[in-house]
This record gives C-alpha cells, structure tokens and sequence, in this order.
C-alpha cells in the first residue's frame, strides 16, 4: 500500500522524516486487515480496501439499491442522511442492543465496523411498510419528501430503544418524543412539523402499555419543565373549554361514538359519477375543531371511491363489449383513507408488535474487531481496537489525525478543504469510550466523577442525568453539563461524538468546556513515553484552537469534581445561540461560586465562551468578587463593571454582534446571580429572573371536517409519493441509475464578490486523477453565453469580470464527483479585486439600479397632487423599514442529468426545476438546437418554494454544453454551500415611507419608495417589486397612493422567486405603518384595522374592485371567536404587569393575496393530455411540476372525479416538455387553478365522447367497461385540455378605472393569531400559541392544503424571526450551510398549533365559492399563509414594546435617531438589544471612526 505524506505542521516529529517510514513497520505488524466486516439491512457485508475519502452516506449511495438516504448538507446539520447503527449495548450488564442514529455525511466508513447498519429500506418497503413509515404517510408527515428518510430512521431509532425486549414493555411518552432531542438533528422545509409529530405519537398507545400523559413530570433535570403546567393551561383553557370532539387518540377516543353515525355523505354514495358543479354543504359545521379519527388496527379498511380500481384483460381476439368487464388486475392507494364519518375522515394503519423488528445479527455477537488500515496515496484510515495499539501509533506519527465522530472533521474536510492525510478513528476502543459508574456507596463519598475521553455524549447525558438524581445539588457540576449537552448538536451528533473531540478541537464556543473549567476539572492525557499526564483544564487552552495536549498524546479520562457534602456551593451554565435546539452558541457560559458561613464569596470562576478566541476564565471579575457579600446590589454592580473589562469587545469584533454579545455577558451573570441567591436560600427571587425560555409539549388541531366533501374531491387523501418518500423508494435526481460511460460535473466559483479576472489555470485540474476536460465561456458564442428569466443579462460562465461571490467561471468534469469536486477546487484564478456595492443603501448612494421605473397611482395621486392629499391628513407618520432576504434551503439541491442521443442532437433533461419550458429553451439555445430535441424532465423536487423557477436552468445548461461536446451522459448535484452561494434568496427590501390619517386614524393618504436587492443580475427582481407594490396596501383602503418601485444592482447573488414574490414584504410594510399609526395617536391597533379594511366596492392601489369574494371580515371575527383573542389580550396584558423579566404578546392580523402571475400575462396558460387505455386505466399529464405541495395528487383527484373512476386508475409519471409544451412553470400558487382546468378540459371532451356509452351501461358502470366499448367503436380515447385565465390583463400606466382590467384573478385570504413569549435578558422566545384561519374556497384536498398552510407558515416564522443572511464586508455570503443558517426546527414551532378552513358566515350560514370560475371552486393556497408568520413578529414586538414602556422608553417610531423601530427579522439579537434596560445601556459599543461591522445584512 501506498502511503502519503505527512501534513506539514509546526513542529515535524523528530523520529520519522515520512509517513511511510513511521506506518510502514506498524501496518505490517499490527494492521494487517483493509476489510471492513458488518452487515447492512441484515446481510453479511464485508467492504475490502475503501475509497479512504467515503463518508458513510458515500458508501451507501453508491450502492444502486440504497438511495433513499440523502445528501442534505453535507455537515450533519440537516438529518437528511440519518440511518441507524444496531450495537450491543456496552452500559448494560445483560445482552442489550441499542439503536443509534448517526448522520452518514459525517460518520466514517471504517466505524460501521462490526455494526449492523439500518437503511430506511432495511425497515420496509411500499408492499410492506413499516408501521412508522405508513402512518408518517397516512398522516400527512410527508411533503416533498427529500427529508423523510432521514426524520423516518430517527424516529426509528426512538421507538427501537423504547421497548424492552425482556419485560415486553414500550414506554413511550409524549416527553420522550418532543423533550429528549430525538429530532433536533432534523430539519424539514415543506411540513411545517406538526404532522411528523402527530404520528410518532400514534405510538403512544394504552395496548403497548406507553405512558400518555397530559402534564409530564419533569425528569431529574428538572429546568426542561418549568414552562409545562402553564402552556398546559393555554391548552385547555384557550378554546372556551374542553372540547366535545373526538382528541384522535390512537386506539379510539370517549367521544368517537359522536362520529360513529352512519354518514348521508360517506363515500359510497357519489354524488356524481362524472363531472360534478362545485357542491354546497351537507351540514353547516359550528366553530369547534373536529379532528380527524385515527385508529391502530390490525385490518385496515379501504375506501372502493378512490382506491380498489380493477382493469380490463387484454383484447385479442375477444372483441365483443362483454369482454370490457373481465379483470386482468388491480389496484390500490398506497396511503389511503379507510372512510369518512359526516366529511370527517377516518384514518387507519396497522397496529406496532415491537417483537416483529428487525433482529440484531447473531454473527456481531461473536464479532472480534481486528486493528484496521486501509486507503491510496492520497490518504489512509487506522482503526486501532486498544489503547496500546493508539499509543503507539500516535508516537511512531503524532501529526496522525483522532477521529471520533468526525462531526468538525469532516466539515473540514468537505468545505475547509483540509486534508487529514492520516486519519486515526478512535471510537471503538474500550477503555476511552466506556465510563463506569460508580457503586451507589462509593458515589455518596465521590469527590469526582471520571468519565472517558470518548464516552458519546448521549451516554454522557444520561450519567449526569443519573448520578444528579442521586446526588441532587452536590452534583450540581453534571446538571449544568447535562444541560449544555442537551442543547449541543443534534442527537445524531451526540450519539456519536465525545468530550474529548469537544476539548480537543478547543472551539472557543464549545459547550462543554466552561463547565469543565468553571468545575476546576483536569484532563488525563496519556502517551507512550511519558504514560498518564494530568492536564487541568484552567492551563489547557493557550491561544485559538491551540492547547497543551503533547502531539503524541491522546486524552483518556476527565476528571469532573464534585464538592464534598456540606459545601455550600453552586454551579449553572448556560448558552445562546440563533435558535434553542441544534444551533452552535454566540455566548455560552458557566460560573460557579462558593461561599462561606457568612455568605461571603469565598471561591467564584466565571468562564465564557464566545468572547474571545478561547474559553476564557473572568480574571478581573473573579478578583473583584473574592470575599464581597454575594447577595447584595454593590457586589452585582461590581461583577457587572469587572466583566465589561474583561470583556471589552470592539465594535468590528470577529464574529459580529459586539453589542448583543457583551450585553449577554452581562444578562447571563444577573441570571446567575439570582439563580444562585435562590439556590442558597438568600431571599425572595424574582422568578422570571431566573426561568429560562422552555417550550411544552406540542398540540393543536385541524377542523378536519369538510362538508363539501364529494366523491374523490374533498377528501383528505395523502400525497400520493408520501409512503414511497416514507420507504426510501422515491426517485429524485441524484437516486437515478448510473448510465454507461457518465461524468460528473464540478462548478468553479468566484471567491470574490467583484473583481477582474486576470487568469484562470486549468492544468492542475487536468492533471488529477478521473479528470476529462473542461468548460467554459468559451465553449460558447459570446452571444449565446447569456441567459435570464425575464431579461437576458446574466453571463452563464464569467468573462473578463466576476460580479459576486460564487459566480460561475467554468464546470470541470470527472469520472466520480469527488474526483470533481476536488479538480474544481484545484483550478487556480488569479483576480484584481474591485470594490463590491452590497448593500440597498450602498446602491442608493452609488446610484446603481435595474431598469424599472413602475408605479402605483390612486385618487390624487393620478393628478400629482399627493401634496394636498396629505394636507388633508391631521398627523403624518414616516419610518424607514427594512426587512431581510431568507434562502430557500429546500432539502434537495440542484440537481441535473443530461443524456445525449446518438443522433439528431437530441438530449434528455432531468432537472429539479419548476420550470421545464424554460430548461428546455436555453438548453435549446446552449446546444444549438431546436427546442423539439430537447426533452426537459422532472418528477419530483425535494422542495423548491420558487428557488427552482429560474435559477435551475444555467446547471442543465452546463451539462448539455459538457455532453454535447463529450458525446457522453453529464450529471451535477450542487452541494448545500454551492446551493445557497448560486440560487439566490428572498429579496431584502427596505421600504421609505410616509402614511397620513385623520385623527380618528383613517387613511388618507400613503407614500412610500420601495427597493429590493436584486443581486448581480435581474432574474425576477422586477416582478418581485411589482408584486410588492400591488400588496402593499394588505388589506386596508386608502384613498390617495402613489408607490415606487427601484430594483437595486449589487454585488450579491442573483435573488430570485421565493413563495410569496414580494408580497409578504408588501404586506409587512402594510402592517408596520399600522402600528405606527396606532402607537403614534395612541389607539387600539385592532380597532385601526378594522376601521380601515377595505369594503365591497372600493378599489385597491392597482384598482382591482373588491368583490363579493370580500372575506377577511369574516375571518378576524371568527378566528376572533375561536382563538378567544379578546380575553387573552387582556390576559397579555395582565401577564405583562406582574413580570419584570419575561414579557409577552399577541396579535391578530389578516392577509390577502392576489392569484395570478400578475402582469406575466402570457404564463396564465396550461395544458393537459389524458389519454385512456382500452384497460380503463388513465394516464394523467400536465404542465405542472410536483414539489411536495401535493399538485399531482389534486391533479389526479379531479381527473377521478370528473372522469367517474377511483384516484388509483389515474397515474402521472413525470412533468415532460415532450407531452406538454409551453409549460408554464409551477409558481404563483396558480399550480392547481391552471393546470387543474386544463384536466377538467380534458375530461369534459371525453366525457362527451363518453356520453352514450354511459347511458348504454349505466351510472354504475366501471370506465373499463365504458372505454372498452368507445374503443371498439372507434372513439379517441385521448384529449388535450388547455385552459387560459379569463378577466385579467392588468397593464402598468393604465389609471382609468373602467377601462384597467383586474391584475389578479382572485384573492386568497386568511388570518392568523399568535401568542410568544420573550425572555427580556436574551431575547430567546417562544411561540405559546398560533390560529389559523384560511379561505381556500372549496379545497380539493383538504389535507393537503392544511399541510400547504402550517408548513407556509412555519416558513413565514423563520423569515420573520430567525432566518438572517450575513455578508462579510468583502462580499462573500457567510450564511450558506444550516451550521450557520438556522431555519425552524421541530422545537420552534407553535406549542398550540391550530388551523382551520373558513366554511360558512358569520351566522354559521354556508358560504358558496362558485362566483371564483376556478376549479372546483377552490383557491390556491401554496403562498398566502406564510405572511401569517409575521403575527410572531409583531407579537414579539408587542411583548418587547411592553418591556420598553417599562424601561421608560420610547415606543414611537419615525426617521430620526431617537425613533424606535424593530425591523424584520427579529433575531434573539435584535430583541435583546430593543428592550432598552441598563444592561444594553452599559454594554453599549462605541463605533470607533473607520470601523464596521463584521457582518453586513444587505437590506
């Protein structure tokens, strides 16, 4: 074997000059092995000699059989690549297994030695599912699908560990499913959550003996529940009392017998069996929630109206009409519904028999791990089994590499560009991983714990968790420990990482260290030559990522002390970060003190980390602190003073948030210093001092009923992909076969944000192993190197100039990606760097701007003549707000598969696009050849929310380009930082404006500039404002508008479509002038929006009449109603008034949403084809894309419906330019409305041709039989449909109100209601409680759009709140991976998450939707909830102006300096830092002359 170099270090070991002289003896003595022996979904598996550079997830995925565990991230911040690892269970003194989740991204290969390794495939399949995967289908868990697998194996590994194999006993609880951690490692973009919660805890059922309880007790670390008993009380009293309906208990409810009545609208009685008018309510349903029915059952029942549809046999010889009804096959939903009581559905799966999973191998039970090495020249793997065999390893070649669970490593490796040349994987040696507890008599006399290097940190939890419960206060040191560790990583990390990679690696933001420090602990080093080395902790870190550690020394045991009994001590940790769960710390922090008899401070460290460029112990403040009387105002006032010199941070500081972090340093000590005066019983302690923000138990509900429920439309059937997304099976673009003789693609980009481009160096590219050729600009004309959605303006390869950081110079491509990806990297570009313009205020200054130049014009506005209408007006309210971007972070990145045909130039397009029309015209252009060769394709996206609309075309481009020259199969997928650094984001506007009232506070007249930061080139910059314009008024009339929009040129990324397209940025503006108006003349801001809502009859900005269709009256009262907001605004307000440190708000605000693509006229089109097999199958196809917001399953539901045959007789196989041209791309939330009338148009032209057969045979006669006769008698069976949006045409500069045709078809309308609560010291919050109410019309699916609505606004939370993109000042995007972009997690969601349906009015009358002339009378609904989430935002606000009028500080806003405003996101950081109290006041930064910010937010 080969063997490589070492890397250069500091200090080269004296002993060997070259890698092959210090491993060469050791690999022929002791690793002797380059197998890796372990079993993969039960089958023996030995892996010999692998590629050094696979991660688990590379091995995996390139097994043709196994690719339904994803690529997400890349940096084990997604959960996308979550399998399972079964071992046995070294803790337990019997023959234990225990499941372990690990992220495959990180985790390397050589560990799933002796291992049995657990895909989602190896737990089951679509024709056997699991019953975890068939009940997140049933459920509705599943959306795009891309993160599934990942949640899937998670969930997996909960529920193996929670039964016993030798009591038979599953305890399972509702805390051990949202409090433990379990899926903080897992993100998903599309759910929303609530429903993936839903079906875990379907596992919590009476017959497995699970415990179900309403209010958990707190385990021993008791601070996880302090918040419970009140959200509890949110819960049961928030809604007016107990509900009467049934709570969808698994297993069955007391109140079930209420749905059990026979149904006059079950699905057995079609109301029609073709075509069917938009129907009206068979009941008229009273405000309350009814919940879906859900059942465990070993025989699930099956709907015959949508499931069951049996085919005709194959014609021959035997035409004759009779032969029509024979049956050859049939077939059956994969998830479907059982039934539905009263339009209420009901919802079946097989029950769980925890004792039917699958086995341990018996094999790994006698399994003797042998020493391991293998690799190239490149690099090689050891994996020692014993600690002498590390040892000596480390001192034959100390600069070797340890490798745990690689959670930091392999980040390095993969976007650090390091290379760990040997690499050493440390975990499965016994004596550094198992820790033993002591006996429960020794521990009562312990004055320290000992716990191993490489004990997991799982493991770790439960040990501190364990002897904290015995030792109570005296292991105080554990509980902080256990604490810190809790809120580290996700549990995929922490079941595989160790306190010893957490001191090691020495981040100055480690979690673990302050504690160890604060506690005084000492690390046990040991080597070969010395033996055991005692390192304390406090001497351990020297300088950045430097410590003590000798080279050739690994750490074996920390020592954790433990005070003796009696000592009157106390020691608390605690960290912020972004968010609570899976997020790395801004400041994290431990202090301890001890004091004497006279309460006098006899021993205080206070340790930091996130302050400076290591943990850092408070020198001056401990100093300051020795012998002053702790509980007392001059000893705290002192501690304050001596930690601001000890943390003097500089405005520029590394890192940023100089203000936010000093002010935390500050917050956390009076934290402590209450929490410890209550420890030590000093006196009264104001509690929400010392209680931390600590989310409960989820709940909430769906008012599952529909009463317009019809045959197949209407009811709540899962997404058709969702089990095959449950099982792994789904197909994506990266999951496609290999083809003979393909290369892949790896992107060069611009590592500046604006430069010349000097040279660019392809040869050390060229000379690396697997590397073909190259592209670049040019391989194309000049002219055709350019491309663009509305305006061609964007260069597809850079020329001569790049124009942000990511650009694209040119595509190497490879044998393997790998191989790729590191010749890309290897390209050299040489640049003359030029100043970047980044900001919207930069492009302002430097004039620098998009053609644009559109306006909105209203009543006196038409005649210029705004002067006077604000003349009129008896106050003026002006403020300049700014509201950030938000990336995408669609679990599936970019992916492309381009395979060219031997002949014609043909070429077959597989991309991950919305937009296939548009892929295939610029590939038509890139390869010279007309758009009737290229077939552009997609089946499924995992994700796009409009992040696919345009910026997926330049990938399929490059390919094609690369295949047409290579005559060969090109296939690219983007890494999770070359996504976010290529695709462009959410717009970042900032709006300048100025609204006048009368003194009763109706609007007279607005004003407002708006700019959005368009990026590097235009996209849909222009659109994005136009849209934003004409939702600017939200939902309020003003008689006197005049609005401007300017798209700003910068030196960003291209931004792009984004659900929503400028209109919640429109609507934000709307509802920020409103409460400045409302705090300005001092008036109920409910009441200001009420007076102001728009009426039937009036006009909007763009003179779009409001019609009868007019329904946000009608929401807030009845989302009013149900939320029961009035009462618990006052009860806000009470909570307010009694608590210093905590601080709450609530909000109710509306929205309306125009359905079209505004003044894109010509994509107000769609096709259809349906063609209908002899056999009475149906095959469906569409312009529509499917990315997880479920337009396949509507599509099929309504081709059911109007053709009379069960859902599972229509089939769609993919969206291709080759069956629909001119395909509009899948965008505005017209998906369903256009496409789905194309299909009605389609069935209607064969429903006629149909007709007489119908009559012939009867209402009751299955289309096969039907078709079998039309086809003798020679009828096409075939029809394209195609259906144009009528009435609209708006067109720019037109004023006149007779003549202006409306700019959107309809509106969609809502309301939403939020409650949060804000810890006031750090900012942290939460959501108590969000309602929803949507008018969607007549739903298709309401399940479906349920999903669309909590997962839309999910999504508008993170914008709102937590999702903050950061620049460096030089232009380069430093939010682009989830390690440091943080979007909801499972724990951010409402803690009471209700959503219903507007049905009926506000007399309880139905409402009829048949004026809309859309299909079925529904609405569509991908985009309108997410601005809902703004109702977090000014919920908070509110809950922060509270703290302010506390503090006696402004809470008016305006344009000068002293004005007060909260602009959008509101961040923990910028909550913090608004609440005005003496701590931000004495943390404040001065900005030294010539200094910025470390980061730059661009709007």
């Amino acid at each position: 074997m080969a063997l490589p170099s070492p890397p250069k270090t500091a200090a080269n070991p004296p002993r060997a000059a070259t890698a092959a002289e210090a491993l060469t003896p050791l690999i022929e003595s002791t690793y002797t092995s380059p197998d890796i022996h372990c079993y993969v979904n039960g089958k023996k598996t030995v892996i010999s000699n692998a590629n050094p550079h696979w991660t688990l997830l590379d091995y995996i995925r390139a097994q043709s059989n196994l690719k339904g565990t994803k690529l997400g991230c890349g940096e084990g911040g997604c959960g996308a690549c979550t399998v399972v690892l079964q071992v046995p269970d070294s803790s337990s003194e019997k023959r234990r297994i225990k499941h372990l989740a690990v992220n495959a991204c990180l985790f390397p290969l050589v560990g799933i030695d002796g291992k049995h390794v657990i895909t989602v495939e190896g737990i089951g399949s679509v024709d056997r599912p699991h019953p975890l995967q068939e009940r997140v289908a049933k459920m509705h868990g599943s959306q795009c699908g891309f993160c599934t697998p990942g949640i899937v194996m998670s969930l997996y590994a909960m529920i193996r560990n929670a039964y016993d194999p030798e009591t038979k006993r599953f305890t399972l609880s509702e805390r051990d499913i949202e409090m433990e951690g379990h899926l903080d490692g897992n993100l998903c973009r599309c759910t929303g959550y609530k429903p993936i919660l839903n079906a875990a805890k379907s596992f919590i059922v009476e017959n497995l003996e699970g415990q179900l309880t309403e209010e958990p007790t707190a385990p021993a670390g008791a601070e996880d529940g302090k918040a419970e008993k009140e959200v509890v009380d949110l819960v049961r009293n928030g809604c007016g009392g107990p509900s009467k309906q049934s709570c969808g208990r698994p297993g069955g409810c007391c109140r079930d017998k209420l749905s059990e009545q026979p149904s006059e609208n079950s699905s057995n009685d079609s109301k029609s069996q073709t075509s069917t008018p938009p129907t009206e309510p068979a009941t008229s349903p009273d405000n309350e929630h009814i919940p879906a029915i859900v059942r465990a059952t070993d025989k699930p029942e099956h709907d015959p109206a949508v499931s069951g549809a049996t085919y005709a046999k194959p014609l021959k010889s035997k035409e004759k009409e009779c032969f029509g009804k024979e049956t050859k096959t049939s077939t059956s939903l994969e998830t479907e519904i059982s039934s539905t009581k009263k339009g209420v559905p009901v919802v079946q799966f097989k029950e769980y028999a925890p004792d039917t999973e699958l086995i341990f191998p018996a094999a790994l039970w006698k399994y003797e791990p042998r020493p391991l090495c293998y690799g190239n020249d490149k690099k090689i793997w050891f994996r020692p089994t014993k600690l002498d065999q590390l040892l000596e390893l480390k001192d034959a070649y100390p600069s070797a590499k340890l490798i745990g669970g690689a959670s930091e490593v392999q980040v390095e490796v993969r976007f650090k560009n390091s290379d760990f040349a040997v690499s050493v994987y440390v975990s499965d040696i016994p004596e550094l991983r198992q820790t033993k507890m002591p006996l429960e008599a020794e521990l009562e006399t312990a004055k320290e714990l000992v716990v191993s290097a490489n004990t997991p940190l799982t493991e770790l939890e439960n040990i501190c968790k364990e002897v904290y419960a015995k030792l109570g206060k005296r292991a105080m040191v554990l509980e902080a420990l256990r604490k810190q560790l809790r809120y580290f990583a996700g549990r995929q990390i922490r079941n595989v990482a160790s306190l010893a990679g957490n001191i090691a690696t020495a981040s100055p933001i480690s979690d673990a260290n302050p504690v160890l420090l604060a506690a005084g602990a000492t690390l046990e080093a040991v080597n070969k030559s010395k033996g055991s080395i005692d390192l304390p902790m406090n001497k351990f870190f020297v300088a950045y990522r430097t410590t003590t550690l000798p080279p050739d020394a690994v750490l074996s045991r920390i020592r954790i002390p433990l005070p003796a009994p009696g000592v009157r001590e106390v020691l608390k940790a605690y960290k912020q970060a972004k968010r609570k769960d899976d997020d790395i710390a801004i400041v994290t922090t431990a202090f301890r003190v001890r004091l004497d008899d006279d309460n006098n401070v006899e021993e205080a460290t206070i340790v930091y980390g996130g302050m400076a460029p290591t943990t850092k112990e408070s020198l001056k403040t401990q100093e300051s602190l020795r012998g002053k009387p702790w509980f007392h105002s001059e000893t705290l006032d002192i501690a304050l003073a001596s930690l601001l010199e000890d943390y003097d941070l500089p405005y520029g500081v590394p890192g940023g948030m100089a203000d936010y972090r000093k002010t935390l340093t500050l917050s956390l000590f009076f934290r402590f210093w209450h929490e410890s005066a209550a420890e030590f019983g000093l006196g009264n302690v104001d509690a929400t001092v010392i209680d931390e923000i600590h989310r409960a138990i989820s709940t909430g509900t769906r008012d599952d009923v529909n009463p317009y429920e019809q045959r197949v439309v209407g009811k709540q059937i899962a997404h058709l992909s969702a089990l095959k997304q449950c099982t792994g099976e789904a197909e994506y673009i990266d999951d496609m076969p290999n083809f003979e003789n393909q290369l892949y693609g790896g992107l060069v980009l611009s590592s500046k944000a604006h430069a010349k481009l000097l040279s660019v160096d392809w040869e050390p590219a060229l000379a690396m192993p697997g590397v073909v050729a190259y592209i670049d600009k040019n391989c194309l004309a000049k002219e055709d190197n350019i491309w663009g959605s509305i305006r061609k303006d964007e260069p597809f390869f850079a020329d001569g100039e790049v124009r942000h950081h990511g650009q694209v110079i040119g595509m190497v491509y490879a044998e393997t990606a790998l191989q790729a990806q590191a010749a890309a990297k290897a390209v050299k570009v040489e640049y003359e760097t030029l100043p970047p313009i980044l900001t919207i205020d930069e492009a302002i200054e430097a004039n620098s701007y998009f053609p644009h130049g559109k306006m909105l014009k209203k009543g006196l506005a038409l005649q210029d003549k705004m002067d006077e209408a604000f003349a009129k007006c008896d106050r003026i309210f002006e403020g300049q707000t700014r509201m950030g971007g938000q990336e995408h972070f669609y679990l599936e990145t970019n992916a492309a598969l381009v395979i060219p045909s031997g002949e014609d130039g043909c070429m077959e397009v597989w991309s991950s696009t919305q937009n296939t029309m548009e892929t295939q015209e610029f590939v038509s252009a890139v390869t010279g050849v007309p758009s009737n060769r290229i077939n552009a394709r997609v089946k499924r996206m995992g994700g796009g929310f409009g992040g696919k609309e345009s910026r997926s075309v330049p990938f399929a481009c490059y390919l094609a380009i690369a295949a047409k020259k290579e005559k060969r199969p090109m296939r690219l997928m983007l890494n999770r930082d070359e996504d976010m650094l290529l695709s462009g984001q959410r717009h970042p506007v900032q709006a300048r404006w100025r609204v006048g009232v009368s003194k009763d506070g109706i609007l007279l007249a607005m004003e407002a500039d708006v700019y959005d930061n368009a990026g590097f080139s235009q996209d849909m910059s222009g659109a994005v404002m136009d849209r934003c314009l004409t939702h600017f008024d939200n939902s309020y009339e003003c008689p006197n508008v005049l609005l401007r929009g300017h798209v700003c040129k910068t030196n960003i990324h291209s931004n792009t479509a984004y659900r929503g397209f400028g209109a919640p940025q429109g609507m934000y503006f709307a509802e920020v002038m409103m409460y400045n108006i409302a705090e300005g003349l001092d008036v109920d801001v409910d009441e200001l929006r009420l007076k102001n809502l728009y009426k039937v009859g009036e006009h909007t900005p763009f003179l779009q009449r409001i019609d009868e269709d007019w329904h946000v009256p009608l929401l807030l009262e009845q989302l009013g109603r149900s939320a029961d907001y009035r009462k618990r605004k006052k009860a806000v307000d009470d909570f307010n008034a009694k608590n210093r440190w905590k601080k709450r708000g609530i909000c109710l605000i509306p929205t309306k949403f125009g359905l079209s693509f505004a003044t894109a006229l010509h994509l107000n089109q769609a096709g259809a084809y349906i063609k209908i097999y002899h056999d009475g199958s149906v095959l469906l196809h569409h312009g529509g894309t499917e990315m997880g917001q479920g337009l396949y399953t509507k599509m099929c539901q309504i081709a059911a419906q109007e053709l009379g045959t069960p859902l599972d007789a229509i089939f769609t196989q993919d969206s291709s330019t080759y069956q629909i041209a001119n395909a509009s791309p899948t965008a505005a939330s017209s998906g369903s409305d256009l496409n789905g009338m194309a299909v009605k148009d389609a069935c209607d032209q064969l429903n006629e041709r149909l007709k007489p057969y119908r009559e012939r045979f009867g209402k009751d006669a299955p289309l096969k039989q039907i078709v079998h006769a039309a086809y003798l008698d020679r009828v096409n069976l075939a029809a394209n449909g195609f259906w144009k949006m009528p009435r609209i045409g708006f067109q720019w500069g037109n004023y006149d109100v007779n003549t202006v045709k409306p700019m959107y078809y309809y509106f969609t309308q809502g309301a939403g209601c939020s409650e949060v609560e804000v810890d006031l010291l750090t900012g942290d919050s939460t959501v108590l409680r969000t309602d929803l109410m949507m008018d969607v019309g007549n739903s298709i699916n309401p399940a479906i759009d349920y999903g669309q609505i909590e997962g839309a606004f999910v999504q508008g939370q993170g914008l709102f709140t937590m999702e903050e993109t950061l620049w460096t000042r030089t232009g380069e995007l430093f939010t682009r991976g989830p390690g440091t972009y943080k979007i909801p997690g499972f724990s951010d969601i409402p803690q009471v998450f209700n959503t219903s349906l507007l049905r009926t009015d506000n007399e309880g009358k139905p409402l009829s939707w048949n004026h809309l002339r859309s299909v079925q009378s529904s609405k569509g609904i991908g985009e309108p909830p997410l601005f809902l989430g703004c109702t977090v935002f000014f919920a908070m606000r509110e809950a922060i102006k509270a703290a302010r009028k506390m503090n006696g500080q402004s809470i008016l806003g305006g344009v000068g300096k002293d004005a007060w405003k909260l602009d959008s996101p509101a961040t923990a950081e910028r909550l913090r830092l608004a609440v005005g109290d003496d701590l931000v006041r004495r943390a404040d930064v001065k900005r030294k002359e010539g200094e910025t910010n470390f980061f730059v937010a661009v709007a």
